[in-house]
């Protein structure tokens, strides 16, 4: 299972500058969860990295890995939108 984009890309704020990025697939939230991630690793960051990871194994649909990771980003004030871009 390969197709791991998102329908609707998530938008969150990255570094201290407050920059936006785009996460449009299960890897690149999986790599902002690893590597980006601004506030502590709380349950709902664990679960969001275990929903990527499952994702990308072909276990889970890409849907349930954007859902859980769009709950841990407001948790820690990075989620800006899951609206598509005009």
């Amino acid at each position: 299972m390969e197709n791991n984009r998102f329908e609707t890309p998530v938008t969150v704020k990255s570094g201290a500058e407050g920059t936006t990025q785009l996460l449009r697939t299960v890897r690149e939230a999986s790599d902002f969860l690893l590597n980006n991630w601004p506030g502590k690793r709380s349950p709902k960051h664990r679960e969001a990295l275990q929903a990527c990871h499952d994702a990308l194994a072909g276990d889970k649909p890409a849907m349930t890995a954007r859902r859980a990771f769009i709950a841990a980003a407001r948790e820690v004030n990075v989620f800006v939108s899951d609206k598509a871009q005009g």
